[in-house]
């Protein structure tokens, strides 16, 4: 009896990998890698662009609401509480147009942005921003802004966002 031991290699299937399959997928994931770890910033970090971003749209949106409206409105922060509230010329909190309720942003424990805290809220010596019906700043005192601007801080960063006087353009820096 005669056992044929030929392979035939175009039958074969083999069940591994080469070394240069096993070295382009080694190169591959090391690229990715190598990409992906700068983009990963820490929570304080990304807490403090979003709490930045987030006070930068209210105040864009208590302008807006003064001009849309021909009245006052006024951003009152509570540096104390971590907190600001939008209000309308009679001192009451405004609903909020998203979430309902009052709109009020907490920036302390049991919020998304929990590392992040006001520094200081500082527009000529009062806490409040308000915009008349032109978008233009007044400090809380009611008259005109000369400047005005707030200090975010999230471990050793901090954010200012600043208001412009006459045409209430804010910043980010």
């Amino acid at each position: 009896m005669v056992i044929d031991r030929r392979i035939d290699l175009t039958t074969c299937r083999s069940g591994g990998f080469t070394l240069m399959e096993i070295l382009m997928v080694v190169v591959i994931i090391s690229v990715a890698a190598v990409i992906a770890v700068p983009m990963m910033g820490s929570a304080a970090t990304s807490q403090i662009k979003s709490a930045g971003n987030v006070l930068a749209a209210d105040i864009e949106y208590a302008k807006s609401m003064a001009i849309s409206r021909q009245k006052n409105y006024s951003i009152v922060f509570d540096a104390a509480s971590e907190s600001y509230s939008i209000e309308d010329d009679s001192g009451n909190t405004i609903t909020h147009p998203v979430r309902g309720g009052n709109y009020t942003t907490q920036l302390s424990s049991g919020s998304d942005l929990d590392r992040v805290s006001i520094s200081t809220a500082n527009f000529d010596d009062t806490q409040t921003l308000t915009f008349n019906y032109l978008g233009s700043p007044f400090n809380g005192d009611g008259t005109a802004l000369n400047s005005g601007q707030v200090v975010l801080s999230a471990d050793e960063l901090t954010m200012t966002i600043s208001v412009e006087p006459v045409t209430g353009y804010v910043t980010i820096q």
